[in-house]
């Protein structure tokens, strides 16, 4: 993600403060993700969820456990497996003899900051039981609802790899994360980083055992998310974002051949969630203004698992990123 070499002083609050701070800090301890780590920001700062793909052992689950070892929010990871059952997550109801009554017993998904690792080895009714959740914020169980802690971030991650016993997201549901964010390897300093790091960890930790500073709160967020808001968005910008969503629905009037690879398009759904997270991008990159580039910035996670490609485009071997590249040449930054 781009960043700005200088912040106007309308943005420098003290929210801005502690996020650019703990930027820089989990940046420090998640070495060659800084992509990971700035989607991770701006999920928060946008009221979303993330989907995060990559091979094993590229600091997934260690990005969000840093985050939240930072957060005052509380913190729980759920490994997803194939006899996962809904009640596992959401909770139940228990009978306590004492009472003669039915208690309801919170499950793993009442935290602030959920880690839903392997989302896709767990079956259906249980990958509807989250989305549900992370749709309307609630869980209902029998005739009681139940509303989810503030603010409420699911970061699920997906292993690319192996795809024997996996159950993948419907089309439907994918729709309901705010960002698909495809991690990759990182490069060889940063992976001479990455051992250099760990040693001084292992030091630390047999040292000291010293646990890191919290350095942001929920009213943090929630300040945050409101300078977000507040943030800048010119017409012009408002009307590429529009223009940009609708193309992938019909591409047709800027080139046929486009019109024949997309199936099905980006919901309004998709429209919102490019808003949203162009304004964290500006906002959290010390602009007081959305531009263009915070839109190229994260077009890519906003819109890769929004868009359903025609046999056509598969056969020719196009993938949604090669599809939302042609369509950023193709319409044009009004």
């Amino acid at each position: 993600m781009q960043e700005s070499t200088s912040a106007p002083a309308a943005t420098l609050t003290e929210t801005h403060r502690r996020f650019i701070r703990l930027r820089d800090e989990l940046r420090g301890r998640i070495i060659g993700q800084e992509h990971l780590v700035d989607s991770l920001l701006i999920g928060l700062l946008a009221d979303g969820h993330l989907l995060v793909e990559g091979a094993p052992g590229l600091a997934k689950t260690t990005a969000i456990k840093e985050l939240a070892d930072r957060f005052e929010g509380d913190f729980h990871r759920m490994q997803f497996t194939p006899d996962l059952l809904p009640g596992d997550l959401t909770g139940t109801e228990v009978y306590r003899p004492q009472s003669g009554e039915f208690v309801f017993q919170k499950g793993p998904v009442f935290h602030n900051l959920i880690l839903a690792d392997e989302v896709n080895r767990a079956p259906a009714k249980v990958q509807s039981a989250l989305l549900e959740a992370m749709g309307e914020r609630q869980v209902t169980v029998g005739m009681t609802t139940y509303k989810l802690p503030e603010p409420f971030l699911v970061m699920a991650t997906q292993n690319p790899i192996e795809q024997e016993g996996t159950y993948p997201l419907p089309e439907a549901q994918l729709d309901r994360f705010l960002m698909h964010v495809s991690v990759g390897y990182p490069d060889a300093a940063a992976e001479k980083r990455i051992l250099d790091l760990v040693r001084e960890q292992a030091r630390q930790r047999m040292a000291s055992g010293q646990t890191p500073e919290v350095l942001l709160s929920c009213e943090d967020v929630h300040a945050g998310r409101i300078e977000v808001l507040d943030t800048h968005m010119s017409d012009a910008v408002e009307e590429y974002i529009v223009q940009l969503v609708l193309a992938t629905r019909d591409p047709s009037a800027y080139e046929q051949k486009l019109a024949r690879w997309i199936a099905y398009g980006a919901s309004p759904r998709g429209t919102i969630s490019l808003d949203r997270c162009a304004r964290a991008h500006a906002w959290l990159n010390g602009r007081d203004y959305v531009s263009p580039e915070d839109v190229h910035a994260v077009v890519h996670d906003v819109l890769r698992h929004r868009i359903i490609l025609s046999f056509e485009a598969e056969a020719e071997g196009m993938t949604p990123d090669r599809f939302i590249d042609e369509l950023l040449r193709q319409v044009p930054v009004v």
